[in-house]
């Protein structure tokens, strides 16, 4: 049914398909459309289409370009950020944008009632933010306000000078606090939504796309090309790499393993760096899990070089670190593929030769991919280790509320891209009671460098983070690193122009337009 669906929506596709029109293979249906409550790739490039926030990522270096903010201005010490927010700027209703519609913006993502994903993110850098986070205090003691109608302040809890690339992610976004109190969580439905972006929402229909048409009252309207862009949800590759090649989608990034030697080979296949790691999460909580020396053991029983070369195939890079490469930062050394190290290992931790090792499984979301991934794993471990694991796939949603929510599972799959180009976009996950701290991870020591990093500038704030990740890894593996994403996409960039490849895989839609 779910193939007969699509054939029909790429017939579809076909026939309606004109210059100003942009479709793209968007994986997964999204969770939500409310910027505040999204989390994953699929919606926030809806986001993107919709809202803008104070900054947006510039489509060659992902660095802050202006938005709402038309300017922004740092003190001497780089601790309190001042925005300029533009004149006339409205919703797509015509209701104002000011500065202070960006105070109760924020204040609504941090408020703890909400319990919004990625509170944290703003929380921890923001004065006053984890305190108001964790209910400590109201919210007065959140360092930001209203200068006057058209300046916004953020005092920050030390020296950021990359913070206006941070405000561009949606854990910042503005949003029109006037259509929540009036419709309440309806705001997000056709015909009530209203954003800030180039676009507004024309149509969403669960399980098959969201069609968004370009606001004529964005204020750069004039410099928006696309009259309409339309997100598939479709999380199934090999229907989402037919939907590309039939011509039904002009992006995609649904590539078949199998047929990877095939698209490799296609002049509208593009594949670039990515700051990026596609890594394992172990629950520290359940044993044998709980000790390190089985979570190294592990580690060291996947030949990684042969995932890359043998599974994925696409020119990932194999990795013993979260972070990846980053200028001045040394990433943790982490541990090669070494059988024997690994039984060990796993014979002082108590399990000899894989005896009495408890069953366990491995939950990823559905896709050929991670289960090609996962299979190859269970294999190594099994031949390693003598162990046997279980493989568990579960739809979008739900493996987001296992993994994120309930914590219900012994080994996930996870993958991260930077929402900044920073090292601590990555180390800071996995602070105690953090809300991407899925595997329960906690370690003192962990937190206190990430809090003196917070306040810390230069070399001092990287040798910080550089030892926050020495923990993490090299003496708790508390996460089991993969390969760096590289980014893999269909396009054909003879016909569109604005795209371009880059380390974050963002890709604003108010750039994106026909070749002339």
């Amino acid at each position: 049914m779910k193939k007969i669906l699509f054939a029909l929506i790429a017939l579809v596709a076909v026939l309606g398909l004109s210059a100003q029109d942009f479709t793209i293979v968007n994986g997964t249906e999204p969770t939500s459309l409310d910027p505040h409550a999204v989390e994953g790739v699929p919606e926030h490039r809806i986001y993107v289409a919709l809202f803008e926030g104070l900054t947006i990522n510039d489509p060659r270096t992902n660095r802050a370009l202006p938005a709402v903010a038309e300017s922004w201005s740092f003190s001497k010490d780089y601790k309190t950020c001042t925005f300029k927010i533009r004149k006339g700027v409205t919703w797509s209703d015509g209701v104002e944008i000011t500065a202070d519609t960006v105070v109760q913006s924020w204040v609504r993502k941090m408020d703890p009632q909400n319990a919004f994903q990625y509170a944290d993110l703003p929380a921890m850098y923001i004065e006053g933010g984890m305190d108001y986070l964790e209910g400590k205090a109201g919210p007065e003691s959140l360092k930001i306000r209203a200068v006057d109608k058209y300046t916004f302040e953020v005092k920050l809890v030390g020296p950021i000078p990359f913070f206006a690339d941070m405000v561009s992610h949606y854990a910042f976004a503005i949003v029109p606090m006037h259509a929540i109190e009036k419709y309440g969580k309806d705001w997000v439905k056709p015909g009530k939504m209203v954003s800030n972006g180039p676009y507004v929402l024309s149509e969403w229909k669960p399980q098959e796309k969201v069609v968004v048409v370009k606001n004529n009252k964005y204020w750069d309207a004039k410099n928006v090309s696309l009259k309409k862009v339309t997100f598939i949800a479709n999380d199934d590759i090999n229907v989402g790499y037919n939907l590309y090649k039939s011509g039904a989608a002009d992006w995609t990034e649904a590539v078949p393993l199998e047929l990877m030697d095939e698209v490799k080979l296609r002049k509208d296949f593009h594949v670039a760096p990515q700051y990026g790691t596609y890594y394992y999460i172990y629950n520290t909580t359940r044993k044998p899990l709980d000790d390190p020396r089985v979570r190294k053991a592990l580690a060291m029983a996947i030949n990684k070089d042969d995932l890359v070369n043998k599974v994925t195939r696409g020119g990932q890079i194999p990795a013993n670190s979260l972070v990846p490469p980053s200028t001045g930062y040394t990433p943790a050394k982490g541990y090669n593929f070494d059988p024997a190290a690994a039984r060990k290992l796993l014979a002082e931790a108590g399990y000899p030769d894989g005896k009495n090792f408890p069953a366990f499984t491995i939950l990823y979301n559905t896709s050929s991919s991670h289960k090609s991934i996962a299979e190859f794993i269970q294999a190594q471990w099994k031949v390693n280790l003598g162990i046997d694991v279980s493989l568990m796939n579960q739809e979008w949603g739900t493996y987001l509320d296992t993994r994120s929510q309930s914590h219900n599972f012994d080994i996930a799959r996870a993958g991260w891209i930077g929402d900044y180009l920073d090292p601590s976009t990555f180390l800071e996950m996995f602070i105690t009671g953090g809300t991407q701290n899925d595997g329960l991870y906690t370690n003192p020591k962990y937190d206190e460098l990430l809090d003196k990093a917070r306040i810390a500038s230069g070399t001092e704030r990287f040798q910080y983070l550089m030892d926050a990740e020495k923990i993490l890894i090299d003496e708790d593996m508390a996460v089991l690193p993969l390969y760096f994403y590289v980014t893999q996409n269909l396009i054909d960039l003879d016909k569109w122009d604005g795209w371009y490849a880059n380390p974050l895989n963002i890709h604003p839609w108010k750039f994106i337009r026909p070749k002339k």
